[in-house]
């Protein structure tokens, strides 16, 4: 399968055949240095122009300083960093301002003005711009309109819902009309009702008005719900990326798996605890199976005899993705490997997670 890129210890890459022309923001090798801890370690990154990418790690990983690298409010040490063709990197604060009103934030917590109604929120980027009242009032009625607060302009943010206030920071966020959205942990301080809401509103806004976004977080699920592309970042690097679906069907280093654990099927528990180095019983396996594989007869193909222990089947970006957990005699001599390899025939990855006695 490992239809994705996977670069353990390296930087991520350009997609290949990804013209540049179609890159918003583009990133190559940047490093920043918090005194000796890389935050950020060789990145290379591109957000092509109409796309959901979401950037996923632990906290830590470098996601903040990634995001404030692409803002300006970070200058990395080396490595350049591009927006709409242009380098930003080097510029000075004047210079960058035309730049950042050209990437537009929604945050974890609202950032709202409390003495500002709804609408002056929403509008407030424009005033800042310097453009006519009545140029700002229109285009804040506009994008009330667009995230369905359109009876909520004469209202404050404390009398509203935190997921009213999201939509008030995402109206917010596109009043100047920006080429990038960018979205940092948006959703982390939301219900999850709410946030199936507002990650809807998000898709919604990205197929109406073709918008790209930049998801942060750490939520393996937000960029399954919406994402078309995922990168992985751990310890200042980007370790892994590629299509969500092909992501979530066969994920190639530990963290991934790990940030996966939560909306995958697992290994059950007592079997994990009874699992051996040792060959003998039968051999528990592991196996990742995505498109036609995952929704075929393959369990009736199988060479008997076998045990389903636990898994199942799920569908990203209208992808089936199947995660199965198989247990197979370990005897006779060879009978593993030639179950292996019938799956593997069948574009199946496959690993041997150990071996059990007893039917565990």
């Amino acid at each position: 399968m490992n239809s994705h890129v996977s670069v353990p210890g390296q930087t991520g890459a350009i997609i290949a055949g990804t013209p540049l022309a179609d890159a918003v923001v583009r990133l190559e090798n940047v490093k920043r240095h918090f005194g000796e801890t890389p935050a950020l370690d060789g990145v290379s990154l591109t957000v092509r122009k109409g796309e959901i990418l979401g950037i996923i790690g632990r906290s830590g990983a470098g996601k903040s300083t990634l995001i404030r690298c692409l803002n300006g409010l970070e200058r990395p040490e080396s490595g350049a960093i591009f927006v709409e063709g242009r380098q930003i990197t080097g510029l000075s604060e004047r210079e960058l301002q035309p730049f950042r009103r050209r990437i537009g934030m929604i945050f974890q917590h609202f950032n709202l003005l409390s003495a500002k109604t709804v609408e002056e929120n929403v509008a407030l980027p424009l005033k800042i711009e310097g453009r006519p009242r009545a140029e700002r009032l229109q285009r804040a009625r506009e994008l009330l309109d667009l995230v369905g607060l359109s009876d909520k302009a004469g209202a404050y943010p404390s009398s509203l819902s935190g997921g009213q206030k999201q939509r008030v920071g995402i109206a917010r966020a596109l009043a100047a009309r920006p080429a990038l959205l960018l979205s940092d942990e948006a959703t982390s301080a939301l219900d999850p009702e709410t946030t199936r809401s507002i990650l809807a509103l998000l898709k919604d806004i990205n197929r109406k008005l073709g918008l790209t976004i930049l998801l942060i977080t750490h939520e393996m699920e937000v960029v399954r719900s919406i994402g078309d592309r995922v990168a992985v970042i751990d310890a200042g690097k980007i370790v892994e990326e590629g299509p969500v679906w092909s992501v979530f069907a066969d994920p190639q280093t530990d963290i991934t798996k790990s940030l996966l654990a939560g909306i995958r099927p697992q290994l059950p528990a007592h079997i994990a605890d009874a699992l051996s180095a040792e060959p003998g019983g039968e051999a528990v396996l592991g196996v990742d199976l995505a498109g036609a594989a995952a929704q075929g007869t393959l369990l009736a193909e199988l060479p008997r005899p076998f045990r389903l222990l636990h898994g199942g089947v799920d569908h990203v970006q209208d992808q089936a993705v199947a995660r199965l957990y198989l247990a197979v005699p370990a005897v006779p001599a060879g009978a593993v490997q030639t179950f292996i390899q019938f799956l593997e025939a069948r574009s199946a990855r496959v690993e041997v997670l150990g071996y059990v006695t007893g039917h565990a």
